[in-house]
């Protein structure tokens, strides 16, 4: 079952227009940009909302839109991912972002004169207290335009426990009791009235975070630090998680990322250590790939595949669950990655395990198992599917050799006639004897048939 999670912000349409310069013009030292093309896709609240939805939540929006052109295409995006949406009345334009961008840099930025969120909801009131009570975790992103500000729409955040806020500077303050707010180092210190600055960044930061945890009275604050990571505070002592690969690249969305990653992480059973940390690897990765499709297709279009198949090289893929890796793990792993020049995993999402090994399973969620996996020096990238068989992914890829291990023959594998289709081959390499996640834990629970859940801050 996908976990439900209700956005509530100020979403607006972002519009890129694509072109190329190569002269100026002739009254003023401007360039001419050539149009060669333009793109739509939600901004604000609705990229949250869009994340949220790529990480596989069940999402619903709920934001001022206009009843204007723009809010009509602003609502098509979000109907296309299958994002559910609260369009409250607004008082004037939908509000509009649009970048003229040469080269994959962006020249000018043209934002509209948007309107506000009406003052009387209607029966919208109603709908928004619904969905806040029934959602597993709600995001309020604030972007400073009134929603999460309007009475009616904070008398409905107040009333939950599940609140994960991302605010603004000209924002209003979160409800007392939010989860956890995600202010940047800039916002942080802004709110303090003090700074971090240069040398004692991090410091800076902790102080400033254990400050908001009382003022704003909420569980905690964690406070992105860009590629540095981000500092975790419950109030006294923060904790940092540094990422394991920081990335360069355009940092557009990677807060939007961030928040929607740590609300999937926490819906999906994490602690908030565990949230954060995943939210900063999804953010890095989101500042190395930008916009360019969802994670789950991505890797198709994209290193290490088009770098492997544009050189004449092999692609390998295998698949799995993945679920507590071990030595009969590894072994297949580094057999197959042998086999080509690059070994990309399908891995089942934590769904589509727990249908084909039984609702205790997995041990180990989808998160971490792409970690562990995408540490290993033999596997290039790691993708989730949250299918029974990872043939969208096959197709994508178009892997020159499909390896599974095991003792049956390689006709004998589900996907060999996927592959078949496009010219790659199915193949099998041997799989240790005796190394199994169901044996590994037997074993564990025989030995720990009691155990003692840690807290949220012991984890």
């Amino acid at each position: 079952m996908r976990p439900r999670i209700v956005v509530v912000g100020d979403a607006l349409l972002d519009v890129e227009i694509e072109g190329t310069a190569s002269r100026l013009t002739p009254d003023a030292p401007a360039p001419v940009v050539d149009v060669t093309g333009e793109s739509l896709r939600p901004g604000g609240a609705g990229l949250t909302a869009l994340f949220a939805r790529r990480d596989g939540a069940e999402v619903t929006l709920v934001s001022g839109v206009g009843a204007d052109r723009d809010g009509r295409r602003l609502r098509d995006e979000l109907d296309r991912p299958g994002i559910g949406v609260v369009a409250l009345p607004m008082d004037g334009a939908t509000p509009v972002k649009r970048r003229v961008r040469v080269a994959a840099h962006s020249l000018v930025r043209l934002d509209n004169r948007p309107g506000t969120v009406a003052t009387d909801l209607g029966g919208h009131s109603e709908r928004v207290q619904d969905l806040v009570r029934d959602a597993d975790v709600v995001i309020a992103a604030d972007y400073g335009r009134g929603t999460v500000a309007h009475p009616q729409v904070r008398d409905a955040l107040a009333g939950s426990s599940s609140v994960v806020w991302d605010p603004h500077p000209r924002g209003c303050v979160p409800v007392a009791g939010a989860r956890v707010v995600l202010p940047n180092a800039a916002e942080a210190a802004g709110f303090t009235g003090g700074g971090p600055g240069t040398r004692g960044a991090w410091a800076g930061a902790g102080r400033a975070a254990d400050q908001l945890v009382r003022s704003w009275r909420v569980g905690a604050v964690c406070v992105t630090m860009g590629d540095q990571g981000a500092l975790l505070s419950y109030g006294s002592g923060p904790s940092v998680v540094i990422p394991t690969s920081p990335e360069t690249g355009d940092p557009c969305g990677a807060g939007d990322r961030f928040t929607a990653a740590v609300a999937t992480a926490l819906a999906g059973g994490a602690v908030l250590v565990e949230a954060i940390q995943t939210a900063v690897a999804a953010a890095a990765d989101h500042v190395r790939h930008g916009f360019t499709a969802p994670e789950a297709a991505r890797i198709g279009q994209s290193d290490p595949v088009a770098r492997v198949r544009a050189s004449g090289g092999t692609v390998v893929a295998t698949g799995g669950c993945f679920d507590l890796l071990h030595a009969g793990h590894i072994a297949v792993l580094t057999q197959a990655r042998a086999l080509g020049d690059c070994l990309v995993v399908a891995v089942n999402s934590d769904a589509s395990v727990a249908r084909i090994k039984g609702p205790s399973r997995p041990v180990v969620p989808l998160a971490d198992r792409l970690r562990v996996l995408e540490s290993l020096a033999c596997v290039d990238a790691a993708v989730p599917f949250d299918a029974d068989t990872p043939d969208e992914l096959l197709r994508r890829w178009r892997p020159d050799v499909w390896v599974k291990g095991g003792d049956y023959t390689a006709g004998d594998l589900p996907e060999a006639a996927v592959v078949a289709s496009w010219g790659g081959e199915a193949v099998t390499v041997p799989y240790l004897s005796g190394r199994s996640t169901t044996s590994l834990v037997t074993r564990m629970q025989r030995s720990f048939p009691d155990p003692v859940p840690a807290t949220e801050e012991e984890s």
